[in-house]
């Protein structure tokens, strides 16, 4: 006769719960924790080196500090007001916003067609990639030196081709125009290459088999350039025009050594808001209240221009890319159908 052993035992041991490793608990921290490590230095070094500084500079705008005396009295919101009703800030506005459109603009549109250029079969392709990026190895300085000497009113090489073709010459660092033009060409000559690469990568992610099969189709290459190439490029035209819109309201340096005086023209043609900044913190006033106004207010022009061109891109570009609607069935299409 069996003898029958008690359940319950075996089930109380069955239902005891599992001791996890200390092995495994550390696996599982791993996994959850090791991906915000690996980003942490990036974020620490943007604090310390990025958003610090803005954030003592909102600080330091809303007090009288001056370059040797140091800070001051709590004035609030004076700096703003003051920086407001400068006519040389709203110039330097102006000014800004006229070099970054005539240097941006027409610097995307070279970029990508120079990038269409060099992805097409031709000979000595890497000789010709290297060189559309020599302009941007040359620094800034050097290029705003030979650049005001190319755009000199009395000596200058632009107004002695001007004078061949018979035609008057231009005063390029006296009249306003001219001497944005003079320096958006500066921005031109030195971003334009570094831009067509970008594009240039991006046009080589592309499919082939897209290409092949608008050839089949009849397409030809102007057809396949803005049917196939520009959709492609969405997310990198975009980040182009972000940065060059970040990149051209920051623009100091060209304007900068356009002259030998590097205040911005006599009657202040050509000061931007970031030379507008420096003389107010570093010339004649040294009044860093007032220019972390100036500097505050130019942080908030970036991210509303940037916003407004990514939202504006975004939309031209998925303009084209909306889904196609259902193809309807057409009185001649057959229609079979299985049998079970």
């Amino acid at each position: 006769m069996s003898v029958q052993t008690p359940l319950k035992p075996v089930l109380e041991e069955q239902r005891a719960p599992r001791r996890i490793a200390f092995r495994q608990t550390r696996g599982k921290w791993d996994v959850k924790l090791s991906p915000y490590l690996y980003i942490s230095p990036f974020f620490l070094l943007f604090a310390i080196t990025g958003l610090f500084p803005l954030v003592y500079t909102a600080y330091v705008s809303v007090f009288e500090w001056h370059l040797l005396l140091g800070k001051g009295s709590f004035i609030g919101f004076q700096n703003y007001i003051d920086v407001w009703n400068q006519p040389t800030f709203w110039r330097a506005l102006r000014n800004t916003f006229s070099i970054f459109l005539l240097s941006s603009v027409p610097q995307v549109i070279v970029a990508l067609l120079l990038a269409a250029v060099l992805n097409a079969n031709i000979r000595a392709k890497t000789f010709w990639r290297m060189g559309v990026l020599l302009p941007y190895v040359v620094a800034p300085v050097a290029v705003g030196l030979i650049f005001s000497r190319l755009f000199g009113d009395q000596y200058g090489l632009i107004n002695a081709f001007l004078e061949i073709f018979g035609m008057n010459p231009v005063a390029w660092h006296s009249d306003v125009i001219p001497s944005h033009i003079a320096i958006a060409s500066m921005v031109n000559f030195r971003w334009t290459g570094y831009n067509t690469l970008i594009f240039l990568a991006a046009m080589q992610t592309i499919p082939k088999e897209l290409y092949e099969a608008a050839i089949i189709d009849g397409a030809g290459r102007a057809r396949q350039f803005i049917s196939i190439t520009i959709p492609q490029l969405r997310a990198t035209l975009i980040f182009i025009i972000v940065t060059a819109t970040i990149g051209g309201l920051q623009i100091f340096d060209e304007p900068r050594v356009f002259d030998a005086a590097g205040t911005g023209g006599a009657s202040k043609q050509w000061i931007t808001v970031t030379m507008y900044l420096y003389d107010l913190g570093w010339g004649n006033q040294r009044d860093f209240g007032r220019a972390s106004a100036v500097a505050l207010i130019l942080f908030f022009i970036i991210i509303m221009i940037g916003v407004l061109n990514y939202s504006i891109t975004r939309r031209i570009s998925n303009a084209g890319s909306k889904k196609p609607g259902k193809i309807k069935p057409t009185p001649n299409h057959s229609i079979t159908r299985g049998t079970k």
